[in-house]
């Protein structure tokens, strides 16, 4: 998988990629993660790539033009599945949109900024507009590092246990269930005996009942859809 960000600050998106699960997958050649400052698309030599927006009101607007060369410069050099636009009134990620984004070969992300990018960057090069959550922040690259982190955990290789992705929460639109490990008595505190009987279907059938306890009490919305 091959992931481009084109970015205002590209300073932003560089440590989520320089530690941990991320950092050993891209040294593994699992994924390509490549960001690309948009000032150096700018049309003038204040490297401007924002304006005032059309019909007067406050904040600044993210220009087409800049936009426009970056992406179809990617695009002459290989194809893309994805246009990715972060921005706050985008579809809200889950955990399917990133099973479903980790089957996709080349996907850019463009992380918004200021007030936004000119309506008709959405209308004609974004195939794809994703939230993080209902508030805003001060750019699109946090939330860019967080669909590349959901998404890239998911790639064949890249966790140690294949079958760890499968089992977090909200694959089977669940929440997952209580984890425990050594000492199994800790000042009193017992770990549940059926998860030291060694009996795996038992264990499996407990496991799923209390996903779907803690579903019911916490995140009751995930049943119902």
């Amino acid at each position: 998988m091959r992931i481009d960000i084109i970015t205002v600050l590209p300073e932003l998106l560089e440590s989520p990629f320089e530690a941990s699960i991320l950092k050993r997958a891209i040294e593994k050649g699992l994924v390509e993660v490549h960001t690309h400052n948009l000032r150096e698309y700018a049309t003038n030599n204040y490297k401007q790539i924002d304006d005032y927006q059309f019909g007067g009101g406050a904040g600044m607007v993210m220009m087409i033009e800049p936009i426009d060369k970056c992406i179809t410069k990617l695009k002459g050099e290989r194809a893309y599945d994805e246009v990715i636009y972060m921005t706050p009134d985008g579809k809200t990620l889950n955990q399917g949109m990133a099973n479903e984004l980790s089957l996709k070969q080349n996907i850019i992300i463009l992380c918004g900024h200021y007030k936004g990018v000119d309506q008709r960057v959405r209308d004609h090069f974004i195939t794809r507009e994703i939230s993080i959550g209902d508030f805003v922040l001060s750019g699109g690259e946090l939330a860019a590092a967080i669909v590349c982190d959901a998404v890239i955990r998911l790639l064949p290789g890249v966790l140690g246990n294949e079958t760890s992705a499968l089992t977090d929460s909200f694959q089977d639109d669940l929440l997952a269930p209580p984890i425990y490990t050594r000492p199994a008595d800790y000042k009193g505190w017992k770990v549940p005996e059926i998860l030291l009987s060694g009996n795996t279907p038992k264990i499996e059938a407990w496991r799923e009942a209390e996903a779907h306890k803690r579903t019911a009490t916490r995140r009751p919305d995930l049943l119902e859809e």
